[in-house]
């Protein structure tokens, strides 16, 4: 007694169906599975046998051999413990083996019947619509995520028994609706860029960063609002497309983070503690599963206390940050994540934090400063555009109640920044000015003999390095974009300049 049902699996963040083969046959009772499963996978033939038993069904006292395929790539998860359960009740003739053709499964059981919700089913969702499938059996719980794809048929199941019964007629199973426009996604916030006091300086650096998608990091004592203002980057975004918001959401979907609505509708914000493993901010394990970069895929990328980081985290992300894109190889797989995300790093100037603090003395020698300082190496930080210092803030200023500026009007600003950057680079394989590559800043990045003049005097009296120098012509083209302006002038490149405090001697 052979049949076949359809599943599906995970590698990366893409899915791909499973075909399930049970064979039934005389012999010795015995429940094998094969076809590279992992222990999870194996350990799924205890939880089947209960479950079919509890649900009132007869579980067969024979020889039982599940194949998984393709047979060479490793499974992993309880996804497989529905798919095989009715695989065996097809072949025990309880179901019709034909009713279960153009059908994907996937679930995991409980040992009463019960059908747990699995990770990774939009992706199987996908994969099933790709593969023309009429429709996908999934936990309840799972049915708002998988409920994003259109042209498939969502069908919620709590019980195993829900299966049967469906199959045989005695009972109907309403596919999942949407509800409302799953497709809009939500641009509103409880926070607003106005809620920060002071800072001016710093509100205009992000509103640069925002506008390129440029790297930035901050420098300044503890409570100057480092992180208050990180926090609000999201506020001043554009908001997600949603072919952004699907991509973001396969990435949840895989570490099993969606939400109850199904769709991740806001711009990441991921900020990790500096006690973080390399293999947790770029990804890996066994199987490999994203890491806090791709998580931040389409948002923002928050390293507070970046020296507190160990080294070897920081210096993973030198990769990701030039491709946008991180490969993870293990013995026999290889997978490729999203890493498009906007790093923002805050630091204090200092081991005390109060270099360079007016209403503090620092206690800290040039020593302890300097090799503080050298924990961020300096490929790191050429691949941060933006270095802003942010002072203490004044009680007049945290006491001043006149109107400052909201999220909402520095969000206009930036969206017809990032629309000059859409149309200039519409026959080109990039979206904004931190993308660009050298043929494009040599040929949108173009300055006058002033510009020319001053940029030489920063190369030469500052010692800046070859990749801060196109920084500092991409932070200008983004000052212009915001001004509206074709053309880089002296002021926005002598703005630029100021945004590279790291590049002065006399900051150390």
């Amino acid at each position: 007694m052979l049949a076949k049902v359809l599943s599906g699996a995970v590698i990366g963040i893409n899915g791909y169906v499973v075909e399930v083969e049970v064979d039934i046959s005389h012999g010795l009772p015995s429940f094998s599975t094969v076809g590279l499963p992992e222990t999870t996978v194996r350990e799924s033939k205890e939880r089947v046998k209960s479950a079919i038993n509890n649900s009132g069904y007869h579980f067969p006292s024979d020889r039982i051999t599940v194949n998984l395929a393709p047979a060479d790539v490793k499974k992993s998860g309880t996804s497989f413990d529905l798919p095989i359960a009715v695989g065996i009740l097809a072949a025990t003739g309880l179901i019709a083996k034909e009713k279960c053709n153009g059908y994907m499964f996937t679930g995991e059981l409980s040992l009463n019947g019960l059908v747990r919700p699995v990770k990774g089913v939009l992706p199987m969702a996908i994969s099933a619509r790709d593969s023309g499938l009429k429709g996908i059996f999934l936990p309840a719980e799972n049915a708002p995520e998988a409920c994003v794809v259109n042209d498939i048929k969502v069908l919620p199941i709590r019980y195993l028994s829900d299966i049967v019964e469906f199959f045989n007629g005695n009972k109907n199973i309403i596919p999942f609706q949407k509800k409302g426009n799953i497709e809009q996604v939500e641009s509103d916030w409880e926070i607003d860029l106005s809620d920060v006091k002071g800072q001016e300086n710093a509100k205009r650096a992000l509103e640069i960063a925002v506008a390129g998608a440029h790297n930035m990091l901050m420098i300044g004592p503890p409570g100057s609002g480092k992180t208050m203002l990180a926090k609000r980057i999201p506020t001043i975004m554009p908001p997600m497309s949603f072919e952004e918001a699907l991509e973001t959401t396969k990435i949840y979907s895989v570490m099993g983070f969606v939400p109850k609505d199904g769709l991740i509708k806001r711009r990441p914000f991921r900020s990790p503690h500096h006690t973080i493993s390399d293999v947790g901010m770029v990804g890996g394990g066994h199987p490999p599963r994203p890491g806090e970069i791709s998580l931040a895929n389409n948002g923002v990328l928050f390293l507070d206390e970046l020296p507190e980081f160990r080294r070897n985290v920081l210096e993973v992300l030198r990769q990701p940050l030039e491709d946008r894109i991180v490969t993870i190889t293990r013995a026999g797989v290889t997978v490729q994540y999203p890493a498009r995300f906007m790093l923002v790093a805050a630091m204090n100037p200092c081991p005390c934090g109060h270099f360079g603090d007016k209403t503090h003395q620092c206690t800290c020698s040039m020593g302890q400063i300097q090799r503080y300082r050298a924990k961020i190496s300096g490929p790191l930080l050429d691949r941060i555009d933006l270095h802003v210092e942010v002072a203490s803030v004044s009680y007049k200023e945290l006491s001043d109640t006149q109107n400052v500026p909201e999220s909402k009007q520095v969000l206009e600003r930036v969206l017809r920044a990032r629309e000059i950057q859409k149309n200039r680079f519409k026959d080109f394989r990039i979206n904004t000015n931190s993308e660009m590559e050298s043929s494009h800043i040599k040929r949108f990045c173009k300055l006058d003999q002033q510009g020319r003049a001053l940029i030489k005097d920063a190369v030469e009296n500052l010692g800046i390095s070859a990749r801060a120098y196109t920084r500092i012509l991409k932070i200008a083209r983004t000052i212009a974009d915001l001004e509206g302006k074709d053309n880089i002038i002296v002021d926005h490149i002598a703005e630029a300049i100021q945004f590279r405090i790291l590049d002065r001697k006399l900051f150390f």
